[in-house]
């Protein structure tokens, strides 16, 4: 019997814990499939959108360019139309004498709306929408509980990077400056 006692509860925050792991960790529920058709239109977006805004472009003997991806918190398909819950992230990049030279960039959660594109097979995006200067309340009606709760998880820009890199005809291991 007092195995039983001892056990017990051990087993059951066992249980909790696995529970709360798994809700924490987030994006298990967004269906993988449907986040890579939307993906692609959603960080195509983001790179045209960043273009002309960047520290970088005005930068003597710079060649600076965006590159941005985004991650999916929620996403939802109703009827060909996606809402895409993201968070996102673009950083400049430029290569000023072999060297990666990052000028800037921001991290910003956005609800991202889509529908089929027939003419060019894929989604395109119709809407985005992001919080004025970092509202929590905006961030609570625009995203589910779970989402909200990993909105401000820093985005890591290493992939970022090595796309730079390769953009810029640069070795994996180029040095980064900063503007």
């Amino acid at each position: 019997m007092k195995s039983v006692r001892i056990w017990g509860p051990g087993a059951g925050a066992v249980v909790v814990l696995v529970a709360a792991g798994a809700w924490a960790r987030g994006s298990s529920d967004v269906d993988a499939g449907l986040w890579a058709e939307v993906r692609p239109a959603i960080e195509a977006r983001l790179v045209e959108q960043a273009a002309g805004t960047g520290a970088g472009e005005s930068e003597p003997g710079l060649r600076s360019t965006w590159f941005c991806r985004a991650d999916a918190l929620d996403l939802a398909e109703t009827e060909g139309r996606v809402r895409a819950g993201v968070n996102t992230l673009c950083v400049e990049y430029g290569e000023r004498a072999g060297v990666l030279v990052e000028c800037g960039g921001s991290q910003t959660p956005q609800v991202v709306r889509l529908e089929r594109d027939p003419a060019h097979g894929g989604y395109r995006v119709v809407s985005a929408e992001e919080p004025p200067d970092d509202d929590a309340a905006w961030t609570a009606d625009h995203f589910s509980r779970r989402a909200e709760s990993r909105v401000d998880e820093e985005m890591d820009s290493t992939g970022l990077e090595a796309v730079a890199r390769t953009h810029f005809v640069l070795p994996a291991d180029a040095p980064v400056h900063y503007c």
